[in-house]
């Protein structure tokens, strides 16, 4: 196993066993863990508290059971699957979790949580591009770190936020290298492993990922460029799992050269600005922020953006990966669907369904997919 097999495994194992990589860390440092509930939180400030967000995306294939009494069976199948780890104890190594409430499911879920890591719940403002959501949004995470604060019995100093965004802004610039580095070396970076090495960074002190994901794209750098005979293709959505899911790119020679996903490019997408107010720094990164239902914007920048994506990545089609009963996502389908058509941009739409995914189908659509293309 070369240099490079063997980054992407250590990272691979990350992403695949999430739950043995934080109890990890914890054994190993001494560090707590507080968890991080889709999609958009200020993971700097439990990281200046000398914890480590994790990430709480659910779980590949879960059997969803106990959350049914808590939740609607129209509830989207991450919620369920978020509900369903909490409920069987997956989550009870937690010290706290942070909630954001960007949809009525969420806010549903911060009411309904019944795990032993308390629970912080904070609101980031919809009516984003005015200068009183920045003062209402750094109240809210002002309100967010007290609570660490009691909670953690930690002290949260500006320096340790500066420094905690310092390191978070240093992995958003390697994020977005290794993901142009990734979109030339798809023959290295299938998108099974492509998701990996992004997924990982939810499970791992972000200043380790950085330094692994340096010496993987330094390493990558070395090999010659091979031209690529599939399909390129963009996914958009919340989340491209599971795994065997993006397996079936694979099976049909599609390369994923660029996304538009929540649970990754749309976490580095933006740095936090920089400023000497870690709180107000914060909350500009929000304002600053596009292209995400959940984020609204009543220009409604996504679909130029994923177009001006593919122009740059040369791409043949974009993939979106519908949540299903995602409203938000469902909501803003349309709109961008008609400026992709007048771009002349090919795409199609596939359900995303953590409990019981229909691969067969997306087989059999992907294929179909492929032959157009």
């Amino acid at each position: 196993m070369n240099h490079i097999d063997e980054l992407i495994s250590k990272l691979e194992t990350i992403s695949n066993h999430p739950q043995a990589a934080v109890l990890s860390y914890k054994r190993n440092t001494g560090k707590g863990l507080v968890g991080v509930m889709p999609y958009y939180a200020p993971e700097e400030i439990v990281y200046a508290a000398g914890y480590l967000p994790v990430g709480m995306f659910g779980a590949q294939k879960p059997a969803i059971a106990a959350a049914r009494t808590y939740l609607p069976p129209f509830a989207c199948s991450l919620m369920q699957a978020d509900m369903e780890l909490q409920l069987n104890g997956t989550y009870d190594c937690l010290d706290a979790v942070l909630f954001s409430v960007p949809c009525d499911t969420l806010r549903c879920m911060s009411q309904k949580w019944h795990g032993k890591a308390p629970v912080i719940v904070f609101t980031q403002p919809q009516n984003r591009k005015i200068r009183a959501a920045v003062d209402f949004l750094k109240a809210e995470y002002a309100h967010v770190r007290r609570e660490l604060e009691r909670i953690l019995q930690v002290k949260i100093s500006d320096l340790a936020l500066q420094k905690a965004i310092h390191i978070y802004n240093e992995n958003r610039r390697t994020m977005r290298e290794f993901c142009d580095i990734a979109a030339q070396y798809p023959q290295i970076f299938t998108p099974t492993k492509r998701h990996a090495v992004i997924k990982a960074r939810w499970f791992m002190d972000k200043a380790e990922h950085t330094a692994l994901l340096r010496q993987l794209i330094d390493a990558v750098k070395k090999e010659p460029v091979q031209p690529w005979k599939g399909k390129k293709v963009i996914l958009s959505g919340i989340m491209a799992e599971p795994n065997e899911f993006l397996d079936i790119f694979s099976e049909f020679n599609i390369a994923v050269v660029a996304d538009d996903l929540a649970q990754e490019s749309r976490q580095y997408r933006n740095d936090v600005p920089a400023g000497i107010d870690p709180l107000e720094q914060l909350a500009q990164w929000w304002q600053d922020f596009d292209g995400c239902p959940l984020a609204m914007n009543t220009d409604k920048p996504r679909g130029q953006m994923i177009i001006d994506m593919a122009k740059k990545c040369d791409a043949d089609a974009v993939v979106i990966c519908m949540m299903r009963f995602c409203d938000p996502e469902e909501f803003d389908y349309p709109i961008y669907k008609t400026e992709f058509e007048e771009a002349g941009l090919r795409y199609t739409v596939i359900d995303v369904d953590l409990e019981s995914p229909s691969l067969e189908q997306v087989r059999t659509r992907l294929q179909a997919f492929s032959e157009i293309l």
